[in-house]
């Protein structure tokens, strides 16, 4: 299976290097995620689209609807017309970047490339989020599922679901992928060990905020502060959001409670 890996050019404090998009070569040519729609990235995916000799891209599927993997979907239409754009339906922030979007569904097989396409729904780090695995190679393009060297941050405000998450990373576990291709940092050559290590370390986070809660009520801010003592500051809101992503959890469970700007343990 042939995969060109092409940088969508956009580094900064949460996209690290920036986002990876994967172009497949072949029959049906496809690139997963659709980068932020700079200039450079759409030469390079059309100087890979010429490279194998095809007259066009056919086809963009994207993981999730956040800005740097969806936000290059107008640009890479309007060179590519006739490209099929693909996702997992989300009413509420698809039109954030508008296009004639085709839907994808769970466990859809989809021909891209050489080859075929295992969509598996999901969710937690965005509620539309899908992996692709190729299944004879056992290659899986995981989006923002997981990044190597780092953790996800799950974004409570905006449709990050803790417990959801937690349930797509065991799901991709028991399909034993071989190798991962993630949105965001270099390949992932263990992804077994790497994905019990994320299980092991968001159950160790919730330990930890349990333990906060435990000494009385407090506020989302005292608890990064306690929790991410050493998190500097560019990032320190995606520390309350990840808190926060806990606490819904909790909440959900019937464990914790929110009065006003206060949580506390139930009972």
């Amino acid at each position: 299976m042939r995969v060109v890996t092409l940088p969508a050019h956009n580094p900064g404090p949460y996209t690290g290097e920036g986002t990876n998009t994967y172009f497949l070569p072949g029959t049906v040519p496809t690139l997963i995620d659709a980068g932020v729609g700079e200039l450079r990235h759409l030469d390079e995916v059309g100087a890979a689209v010429e490279a194998c000799g095809a007259a066009g891209l056919a086809q963009v599927l994207v993981t999730h609807g956040h800005v740097d993997h969806a936000g290059g979907v107008p640009a890479l239409a309007a060179r590519w017309p006739a490209a099929r754009v693909a996702k997992f339906p989300d009413a509420e922030r698809d039109t954030n970047h508008p296009a004639p979007w085709a839907p994808v569904a769970d466990d859809q097989v989809i021909e891209a490339g050489d080859t075929q396409l295992w969509a598996i729904h999901t969710p937690g780090h965005a509620p539309d989020h899908l992996c692709f695995l190729e299944p004879r190679s056992g290659l899986l393009f995981a989006g923002d599922l997981v990044v190597n060297g780092g953790t996800v941050m799950i974004p409570a405000s905006h449709g990050g679901n803790l417990a959801q998450y937690l349930d797509s990373l065991r799901r991709v576990l028991e399909l034993q992928p071989r190798r991962i291709l993630p949105g965001h940092g270099a390949p992932i050559d263990q992804p077994a060990a790497l994905l019990r290590g994320y299980i092991t370390h968001r159950l160790a986070r919730e330990r930890q905020i349990v333990d906060v809660l435990a000494a009385g009520p407090t506020t989302i801010p005292a608890i990064v502060g306690r929790v991410y003592g050493g998190v500097v500051e560019g990032v320190r809101g995606a520390a309350a959001e990840s808190v926060l992503a806990h606490l819904h959890k909790l909440r959900d469970e019937g464990r914790a409670t929110l009065d006003g700007d206060a949580w506390s343990m139930v009972g």
